[in-house]
């Protein structure tokens, strides 16, 4: 069973603490994924809230088609999409890592930098590619499921992907991280 339909359907029969469940185990990656569109984390917290506030308001109908986790991204990909047409000039975010803490061990701080390192990379590929990559790496989206959401066929985000993961290498590269540093 699929803990956030489960959530939900709690949350529709009456049972607010479902909707809290559901924020919390959701908030966090759907952020870094709508980021990947707006290239603004504050836009991207905004679409997050608008996104669950559609959830909470206009109750939408979830018919299983799909896991749970794939319909509510394509609910927040699509509030992404029509905040950035509001938007007039979206400000695009410098970096979306935040810095170690001073009191990390040395391992530690390495191991930060070089997710830092990874982010930034990821920040300079297509958008395209920035989404594919969050959703197969981070949020382990299966190609098909990724694919519905991208509305795009199984075989071009397989291909999509394959592309992203040769760009995304060719730039950590340049920043002269290499495989076995990650």
């Amino acid at each position: 069973m699929d803990h956030g339909a489960g959530s939900y359907r709690r949350f529709l029969n009456g049972d607010d603490s479902g909707m809290v469940d559901l924020i919390r185990e959701y908030k966090d990656g759907l952020m870094l994924y709508l980021n990947s569109f707006t290239e603004n984390l504050t836009l991207a917290e905004d679409c997050v809230q608008e996104t669950f506030i559609r959830l909470a308001i206009k109750k939408p109908k979830f018919r299983g088609n799909s896991s749970f986790k794939t319909w509510l991204y394509t609910i927040g990909r699509n509030v992404a999409i029509d905040c950035l047409r509001k938007q007039k000039n979206p400000l695009p975010l410098d970096e979306i890592a935040e810095l170690a803490d001073l009191h990390d061990l040395e391992q530690e701080y390495l191991r930060e930098e070089r997710k830092i390192a990874v982010h930034k990379a990821i920040r300079k590929l297509k958008p395209d590619y920035q989404q594919v990559i969050i959703l197969a790496y981070f949020e382990e989206f299966s190609n098909q499921e990724i694919a519905g959401m991208m509305r795009k066929t199984r075989k071009q985000t397989e291909n999509l992907l394959y592309n992203a993961r040769k760009a995304l290498k060719s730039e950590l590269e340049k920043e002269g991280v290499s495989d076995e540093n990650l």
